[in-house]
């Protein structure tokens, strides 16, 4: 063998060996394993715009993690389809693990990941009203939430706060499954509602109602809706629990620095019946009261904030230290 054949044929051997790595390895990339993870989102509101984000960037998709996303429209649907294994996590108001645990279990349900920091609701009137003030609610009807649940006893808070018992000062309704609230809204029922985004602008755009108050800057900041699982799942999965908080992280981030029309133009998909432009409204409207958490921790004044709302409304059963149903570890880890 000469030496020019020789070269050639070393060149042409090592050239095939690199192509056969170089296959092996898109292989194992192509088999490389993907967690995916269920979740029970407890309504479709622009007030969860990171979660949107974090999807459609891909930042969970770099965790390798597939989501599967289902909304179960109400916080006592969203946490019997956890606890009934029908879902691996859910994003719903913390005072439903609260509740769960109150009634006893061995599997409690762990706040972890914390998404809005804000009441996300608003007041809207049926009436135009140049000057609204909170005493034009006394002797009103007014269609609220679910007892119980975060967006009532945020409500309420309110209301007491500007001098108004909502269960003397009005007549309050609380009869109206949540999903079907802006419908009897917009068929006649009561003066005032309390009505989440993009609810509240589409009804101020057709005219069939006027946004005259936000409940998230009455409020203050509590953990209202936050991402949990049984501990069990938690124990189980602390890797790929670790891997979705940190591409929740990522969308938390992203939201923050980018703009309302940027927001809007992503998360457009999710809300296909609503005009983008109106869509860059309630984002900014979020954002301007600090609505979106900008990272995923849930901390202690928050969490007695919260407590503090559910005592006030009459609806906390016990109080739960901070520690037994928050986890803040893998927040922590990943924020750092």
């Amino acid at each position: 063998m000469n030496k020019r054949f020789r070269r050639r044929f070393i060149g042409v051997f090592t050239a095939l060996f690199a192509l056969s790595l170089l296959a092996v390895g898109c292989s194992n990339d192509s088999q490389q394993k993907t967690d995916k993870v269920q979740i029970a989102e407890v309504t479709r509101s622009i007030f969860y715009a990171p979660q949107y984000v974090a999807i459609e960037k891909g930042f969970f998709e770099e965790e390798g993690i597939e989501i599967e996303l289902t909304t179960t429209w109400g916080g006592d649907k969203t946490m019997t389809t956890l606890l009934s294994d029908g879902a691996d996590i859910a994003l719903v108001g913390s005072e439903t693990s609260i509740y769960v645990y109150a009634q006893g279990t061995n599997d409690p349900v762990i706040n972890f990941a914390q998404l809005t920091q804000t009441d996300g609701t608003f007041l809207v009137a049926r009436e135009k009203q140049e000057n609204f003030s909170w005493d034009q609610l006394k002797g009103s009807t007014f269609l609220g939430q679910r007892k119980g649940g975060m967006p009532q006893m945020a409500g309420e808070f309110a209301l007491k706060k500007h001098g108004i018992n909502p269960h003397e000062d009005m007549n309050l309704i609380q009869n109206v499954d949540y999903a079907n609230i802006p419908n009897a809204f917009a068929s006649g029922t009561g003066d005032y509602v309390q009505l989440f985004e993009p609810t509240a602008s589409k009804f101020e755009k057709e005219g069939i109602g006027h946004i005259v108050a936000s409940f998230g800057k009455e409020s203050g900041k509590i953990p209202y809706t936050t991402f949990m699982a049984k501990e069990s799942y938690l124990k189980d999965n602390k890797d790929l629990v670790e891997r979705f908080t940190r591409a929740l992280y990522k969308g938390q981030q992203w939201v923050d620095s980018h703009s309302a029309k940027e927001i809007a133009t992503v998360i457009e998909p999710y809300f296909k019946d609503t005009p983008t432009d109106l869509i860059e409204t309630v984002t900014d409207r979020y954002k301007s009261q600090h609505s979106f958490a900008t990272n995923p921790i849930l901390d202690t004044e928050e969490w007695k904030n919260l407590q503090e709302i559910m005592n006030e409304a009459g609806e906390l059963p016990q109080q739960v230290d901070h520690n037994v149903l928050v986890n803040t570890d893998i927040a922590e880890s990943v924020a750092k």
